[in-house]
């Protein structure tokens, strides 16, 4: 366990940042252990539960038991607005009298007094036509010749318009009557059940934007992720106020990098360098990193997934709960549910990758795996971050994160490699060595287990501009066992839950083939150009079906969609479009090649 100080401020800022601005230079102080929004790992304290909240956990109980489990989604109720105060919301549902022979409230009854008293889910989010959006924008995706799968990109395309929003004033000027989060710009949305800005899938969504050539509002997303940062200290899982304990995987960085190279606006790069400053001490500071000693000795520092948070999670409390109420005690209880959000805030909820034991969610141990994805994202950062204090003319800045990317890439080697796999993989925290709590480095701590996320660092151009190693990963891809008739699968392992096979998505699949096409590998572009291919046909095909893109798909059979996890899958989704657009960017589509299944 790291050690963290508790500071008494409940204020939800970064205490353990500093940022001092000059004329010449920008840099960041982050101490090497502080209370995050007045969490503390040791104490156990935690940020507040707002009182909107927790009155809706309460009312997301009682509708389980009202309605029952069939159909019956807990997040529904925590993103309710309300139509009148809490108070007098919270006077007439105690109110509402539960029948004595079973608790439960009766179901007319409590469809009323939701009529009454609460808006809509996602009312509170207006539609919002896309300011830079056009039917066929000049030139849109040059390389498609196929007519066939120019209109269907077409039709992807104008989804954009479906999934485009803006908080309503409502959100700004009644802040506590929504658990939603106000924003300065519009906003695009996943889709379905997510009626709220989401983190890593921002990036993708942007991927598929810039591909419209929709430059303003890739922008908007970047400067909202911003304000996040700016309020809380750390980009949200998602902008919603029961997100605030924890993060998602850190791609803003490479969203700033990705805008900028196409629209070269360092206006954009200056206001978001800051916000990086912090998020990178968000990352590289107190419960979020660990120290490690590897087989030469040498010490090294690499960052965990840690939700500020052990009580279940408000969007899924139900489900918490009732994944708990095996465990013994509440000590068991509360440190299963940080296990929970810390899993949430990895972006894999859930997957076998966070288990010791793949048929027991609650054996769920996130917080003491040091993720090669998360490693990765945070070199690129680092780069990122070097590129542009070199943009701004900060060399000193520059210079620093330059070394602190040549630190990481060397942990990453010493902790992560397996040269007889030809992978990276993540690393089991089980041993302390000293009373220093630094780790030492064993090799059977590596876990062996194949999942995607082991070729994740080849997206990353400083490990595939290596051309001889990338054949190598290449080949261990080939063997893996991941690579299937419809794309990637997330792992080998058919546990029931969602970031496991058969489940493929569009993160991982997008990931992984830009790294192989980017390498200037013939051999390696050609698999990269395989997997798109065959993501892109899996797309279309359930397209075709069904009207709609999907969160994930089963990468077993062409047109497949996925399944699995605590909640039904989902359609719609942004960065499923934005995966398909960035594809057929990047490879086009010829007037020969089939597009069916």
């Amino acid at each position: 366990m790291v050690t963290i100080r508790l500071n008494p401020n409940p204020n939800l800022v970064f205490f353990f940042s500093l940022l001092v601005f000059s004329s010449s230079s920008i840099t960041m102080q982050c101490s090497p252990s502080s209370t995050i929004n007045g969490f503390s790992a040791d104490a156990g304290t935690m940020p507040p539960t707002s009182p909107l909240v927790s009155f809706l956990q309460s009312l997301q109980s009682a509708a389980l038991k009202t309605f029952g489990p069939n159909s019956f989604d807990p997040k529904l109720y925590v993103d309710l607005p309300l139509k009148h105060g809490l108070a007098a919301t919270k006077a007439a549902f105690s109110d509402l009298t539960p029948s004595p022979c079973d608790g439960k409230i009766p179901a007319t009854k409590l469809k009323v007094f939701l009529a009454r008293y609460f808006e809509e889910a996602g009312s509170d989010l207006v539609l919002a036509l896309p300011v830079d959006f056009v039917p066929e924008p000049e030139g849109f995706l040059p390389n498609v010749e196929n007519p066939i799968v120019r209109a269907w990109a077409l039709e992807v395309h104008s989804l954009w318009k479906n999934l485009s929003r803006r908080v309503s004033d409502s959100v700004k000027d009644h802040p506590e009557m929504h658990t939603l989060l106000p924003l300065p710009e519009p906003v695009v949305v996943p889709g379905s059940r997510f009626h709220e800005v989401y983190y890593w899938d921002s990036y993708w969504t942007i991927r598929g934007l810039l591909a419209s050539k929709m430059y303003d509002t890739a922008k908007a997303i970047v400067c909202n992720l911003i304000s996040l940062i700016d309020t809380y200290g750390h980009v949200l899982n998602g902008a919603r106020s029961y997100y605030s304990n924890r993060s998602q995987p850190p791609l803003l960085s490479s969203m700033v990098f990705d805008i900028y190279k196409r629209t070269g606006d360092l206006v954009l790069v200056k206001k978001a360098l800051p916000a990086l400053l912090k998020e990178h001490c968000f990352w590289n500071s107190g419960i979020h990193t660990v120290a490690i000693k590897d087989v030469h000795g040498r010490r090294h520092t690499l960052s965990r997934y840690y939700a500020m948070w052990n009580k279940p999670r408000p969007e899924s409390a139900t489900i918490d709960e009732e994944s708990a109420s095996k465990l013994s005690n509440d000590v068991e209880k509360e440190k299963f549910y940080r296990e929970l959000a810390s899993t949430a805030e990895s972006g894999w909820d859930f997957s076998s990758r966070w288990m010791s034991n793949s048929s027991d969610l609650t054996t769920l141990s996130t917080t003491s795996i040091l993720p090669v994805d998360l490693n990765a994202f945070l070199f690129k950062m680092e780069h990122d971050i070097s590129f542009f204090a070199e943009l701004v003319g900060d060399g000193f800045t520059s210079e620093k994160f330059k070394k602190a990317s040549k630190a990481r890439y060397a942990a990453m080697k010493s902790i992560f490699w397996n040269a007889t796999m030809e992978q990276w993989l993540d690393y089991w925290l089980i041993d302390e060595s000293d009373d220093e709590l630094v780790y030492q480095w064993k090799a059977e701590n590596q876990n062996h287990n194949i999942f995607a996320s082991n070729f994740i660092p080849m997206w990353i151009e400083t490990y595939s501009s290596d051309r001889t190693n990338v054949n190598k990963i290449v080949d261990s891809l080939k063997r893996s066992g991941l690579v299937h008739a419809a794309g990637i699968a997330t792992s080998l392992s058919n546990t029931g839950e969602q970031w496991d096979f058969p489940n493929g998505w569009a993160p991982l699949q997008h990931m992984i083939a830009e790294g192989l096409a980017k390498s200037g590998s013939m051999k390696a572009r050609s698999v990269a150009e395989d997997i798109a291919i065959k993501w892109i046909k899996t797309n279309y095909a359930a397209y075709n079906t069904t009207g709609a893109m999907h969160e994930k798909y089963d990468v077993e059979a062409c047109g497949k969609i996925g399944g699995g996890g605590e909640y039904k899958p989902q359609t719609g989704f942004g960065w499923s479009n934005g995966v398909v657009l960035a594809f057929l960017e990047e490879f086009g589509w010829p007037l020969d090649r089939d597009i069916g299944c």
